[in-house]
């Protein structure tokens, strides 16, 4: 009898310890994509009142309305700055996704001017381009004289100066391109599905981009102070259609980075004897620039062969950060890389775009135009 009872407690013993073991590593193997959701302004701060309407209410029924979509998909976790009316530091902002160690970081906002101007706008972290893009960050950056100290918390930056905002170069770099990516993905969705006016992908210093160490966007859904687009963006309507184009946008971006890192066949692993493409490649040209087409970013290394990437023929890779990044074509024509771009988005890379590089590294495509054109 003793003996069956020994038998009996070891079975147990075992299937727990086999079924545990099963339980972790299911855990390990189902790590959800974290997207943190921020509404600007709340509480005491309202953002702008254009025609009335409050900039934080709005913000934030987009962001509760985009969540509860995203929160249908079991592999996707939310996580919201706030979910009510209180007002949330910046760097607070930050802190709570890069805590999170999220991989997407979404931040609502609606826009006002003087003039008439009207239309959508997302924005990834840069130093500004433009007048226009400055004031704009530094209307949004202003929401830190707020803040009980805000002076240690941003070690003096002022959203005042140019030369502040200029300070804040692109700590972001290794998410630049994944930025932009989801940036161009949530515009196409407005213009395309919603026919709202497109007003670009562009780059400014925001601080609450700053703050966050991943793939980051803030999103101007309209201006308030456009009495038509106003009233739109607060009616039911236009809320929803608003946070259906931004969830499709996540979804869709969340989709090509799991084609880039899945369907392809990997055929060997990475090792540094491996990498395809090195710095005396475009070091050969000395200091000429040279265009190629970002078409994937991938955690694994994928052999640069046509058959990885839909037919397309002269790829190179550079790895950045944890992933590397694979281009097509080699060109040192604008016009020669626009039409390469157009036959990666054929081929099966809608959310391709163009890159440069000078002397070997990457560097900014407006500088590369203003490099050809001098």
């Amino acid at each position: 009898m003793k003996t069956h009872k020994i038998i009996f407690f070891v079975s147990i013993i075992i299937v727990l310890t086999c079924s545990s073991f099963v339980s972790f590593k299911s855990n390990d193997l189902s790590k959800k994509f974290v997207v943190v959701l921020d509404a600007g302004h709340g509480g005491h701060d309202p953002g702008n009142m254009g025609n009335g309407y409050k900039e934080k209410d709005i913000a934030l029924n987009v962001v509760l309305e985009v969540g509860r979509l995203l929160e249908k998909n079991a592999d996707i976790k939310v996580i919201y700055t706030r979910k009510k009316d209180k007002f949330i530091d910046l760097f607070v902002r930050g802190k709570i996704a890069n805590e999170a160690n999220a991989d997407l970081f979404v931040s609502v906002h609606c826009n006002a001017h003087h003039s008439s101007a009207h239309g959508t706008e997302t924005f990834v972290l840069g130093t500004h381009r433009n007048n226009t893009n400055f004031e704009v960050a530094k209307r949004e950056n202003s929401v830190i004289f707020m803040e009980d100290d805000y002076k240690s918390n941003y070690a003096g930056f002022d959203p005042n100066s140019p030369e502040s905002v200029m300070s804040i170069l692109l700590s972001q770099e290794e998410y630049l391109d994944q930025s932009i990516m989801l940036a161009s993905l949530i515009q196409k969705a407005f213009t395309n599905n919603l026919k709202r006016k497109d007003r670009g992908v562009k780059q400014a210093g925001f601080i609450v981009l700053h703050q966050t160490v991943m793939p980051s966007v803030l999103v101007e859904t309209g201006f308030l102070s456009y009495k038509k687009e106003g009233a739109y963006l607060n009616s039911s309507k236009g809320q929803k259609q608003i946070s259906e184009a931004i969830y499709n946008a996540i979804i869709e971006y969340k989709k090509s980075l799991d084609k880039n890192v899945h369907e392809y066949p990997i055929v060997e692993e990475f090792s540094p004897e491996t990498t395809s493409t090195s710095p005396s490649t475009e070091a050969a040209t000395a200091s000429n620039v040279i265009f190629k087409v970002q078409i994937a970013a991938s955690s694994k290394f994928l052999e640069n062969k046509s058959y990885n990437f839909n037919g397309l023929n002269s790829i190179s890779n550079i790895k950045s950060g944890n992933l590397y990044k694979y281009f097509y074509g080699n060109t040192s024509s604008y016009e020669d890389v626009k039409r390469l771009e157009a036959e990666a988005k054929k081929r099966g890379y809608p959310s391709s775009f163009i890159v440069a590089f000078k002397d070997g590294k990457k560097i900014a495509l407006d500088a590369a135009l203003k490099s050809i054109s001098n």
